[in-house]
């Protein structure tokens, strides 16, 4: 009997831990109820909680060395926010390889990447800021049938990061090169004008 009560208290707790994990972390990066997806949501979440933190350090970094520096975009710019000896259970090298695969297409004037999760695509550019730019990039992925789901900006003095979770529609025909390419003609054209 006490082998019962004891697992009986043990699912109560991790189902209450579940519901906890569930309520912390926003509803988008969770898909469905089940346990994988919302323990997935979080660690995805986390991710970008991190790489929102290593921008906010970078900032005081340089603030700190001295008083009004304008950061580069390319040193605020890491997708991969995990440290590169990180020897996480829940990942094996080949899920590693898999999450990664994508593709970039940076210029002097902006850096874009694009990267499969899951069913869906996680767009981000970094540039310095642009009037109108989101707006640019939206359209240009309405243009191309995609449809967004999600977008997330965090701006820090003139750098900001657009961050689009992108659902692929039937009739696109793009690679994630073509869409990485697509999106950075989107900030030459100002360049052009």
């Amino acid at each position: 009997m006490s082998h019962i009560t004891v697992e009986r208290n043990r699912r109560r707790q991790m189902n209450e831990h579940l519901k906890v994990l569930r309520s912390l972390t926003p509803s988008f990066y969770i898909k469905r109820g089940d346990q994988a997806s919302i323990i997935g949501g979080a660690i995805e979440f986390i991710k970008e909680m991190q790489l929102v933190l290593q921008s906010l350090e970078a900032k005081r970094k340089r603030k700190s060395l001295s008083p009004s520096p304008t950061p580069s975009p390319r040193s605020l710019f890491q997708f991969n926010p995990s440290p590169p000896n990180s020897n996480s259970p829940l990942e094996s090298d080949s899920s590693q390889t898999v999450k990664e695969l994508g593709a970039c297409c940076n210029s002097p004037v902006a850096d874009v990447e694009a990267k499969f999760s899951g069913s869906n695509v996680i767009l981000r550019t970094l540039s310095k800021r642009i009037p109108g730019q989101v707006v640019k990039i939206v359209s240009a992925l309405e243009r191309l049938d995609f449809e967004i789901l999600h977008l997330n900006i965090s701006s820090m003095e003139d750098t900001v990061l657009y961050s689009f979770v992108i659902k692929i529609g039937l009739e696109c025909q793009l690679s994630l090169e073509d869409l990485a390419v697509e999106v950075q003609q989107c900030f030459c054209q100002d360049m052009i004008y």
